[in-house]
């Protein structure tokens, strides 16, 4: 790379702490090559409470400055006095418009109903049914409850261009979209944006449906790589569903994406999909692949051809150490946690090493 590129680096709780460790022994410049720089911030629920979650500010506004993040799994706890959700603190600071998992197959585990082309949920981050305003009134001897949410332009816009933009880097065709029919005006403004970007990206395949029905047909369009942009809570429900019709979610990423005013990615934060996992923590045993796979697809949006390659060596590397048998107790081997990571980084190593040689 042409200049030293930092890194935020937000540490976390229990197993998500020691997943983060080990993206970060992949990460090294020692073993991908790259001029890059590591600045901590620890995130943990002790500092958070401690710092009474100033720390996360902290981490946040350095996000802004460097573009880059890592986060390990945290702790949100359920005390409403508490120092609540770390990630809804980091959405809002650097203001994430937009969350991209993809489900894609792992070697050797048997996805569901045929499923095997990547899934790419892209999903607002913001707005619709989370944060909205809601109440209770007591009507005609009955009690209604009510909901008042919003979306906005800007939002759908940026999930509708990140889609695009994904769908055409990866070969995959934009697949799905929201109950317009339904909801209009609501909706309605999401459908706008998806139309609009579909004539912006005339070489990409759009293949419009309604929610409801991109559930059902997903499964039996499962030939093509797809990417699904979603509102709000569709998104989390989605996503959920495609990470499981592959069999596991070790074998995603989890990305948090800010956009400049022309719709350019500027904030990328990088993390597993998965939570802090206490039944596994310190015995050595749960499995890196989603933390290894978020610092490549982190490398993936930076700009250099050396970051490109050390990303595509990392994925490459870690599905090859499943698919040769280097699988940790989840997936039916008996790797331990660090003996993958090695694996994974001997691979990446030799590749770097041998492109290198060929170039």
């Amino acid at each position: 790379m042409d200049r030293k590129t930092t890194v935020v680096v937000m540490e976390g709780d229990q197993t998500g702490q020691e997943l983060l460790e080990q993206a970060l022994r992949v990460l090294d410049p020692a073993v991908t090559g790259l001029d890059l720089h590591f600045l901590h911030f620890d995130l943990s629920l002790e500092n958070r409470r401690a710092t009474q979650n100033r720390v996360v500010y902290e981490a946040a506004a350095a996000l802004r400055e460097y573009r880059f993040g890592l986060k390990a799994a945290t702790i949100t706890p359920e005390a409403p006095n508490d120092v609540g959700s770390p990630n809804a603190i980091i959405r809002e600071q650097v203001d994430g418009k937009v969350i991209v998992r993809t489900g894609r197959r792992i070697p050797g585990v048997r996805p569901l109903a045929g499923v095997h082309a990547p899934i790419t949920v892209v999903r607002m981050a913001v707005d619709d049914a989370y944060g909205a305003k809601e109440w209770r009134e007591e009507k005609d001897g009955d009690e209604w409850a009510f909901r008042l949410e919003k979306i906005s332009r800007r939002t759908c816009r940026a999930v509708a261009e990140y889609a695009f933009y994904h769908a055409r880097r990866t070969g995959a065709k934009v697949f799905g979209g929201p109950k317009y029919t339904v909801s209009p005006i609501y909706e309605g403004m999401f459908k706008e944006e998806l139309d609009a970007a579909a004539k912006r990206y005339p070489d990409v395949r759009y293949e419009p449906q309604l929610i409801d029905a991109t559930y059902a047909l997903l499964i039996s369009s499962a030939g093509d790589p797809m990417v699904i942009p979603t509102l709000n809570r569709d998104g989390d429900l989605m996503s959920d569903l495609v990470l499981q019709l592959f069999g596991s979610i070790a074998g995603a990423e989890s990305l948090l994406l800010s956009f400049d005013e022309d719709f350019h990615v500027q904030v990328v934060m990088a993390e597993a999909p998965h939570g802090t996992a206490p039944a596994l923590f310190g015995k050595n045993i749960a499995n890196p692949m989603a933390m290894i796979l978020a610092g490549a697809a982190l490398l993936r949006h930076m700009e250099s051809e050396d970051a490109q390659r050390a990303s595509r060596a990392i994925y490459e590397a870690t599905f090859e150490a499943v698919y040769e048998g280097v699988r940790t107790p989840d997936l039916g081997g008996n790797a331990t946690t660090t003996e993958f990571t090695d694996e994974v980084i001997r691979r990446v190593r030799t590749k770097i090493e041998v492109w290198a040689a060929l170039e």
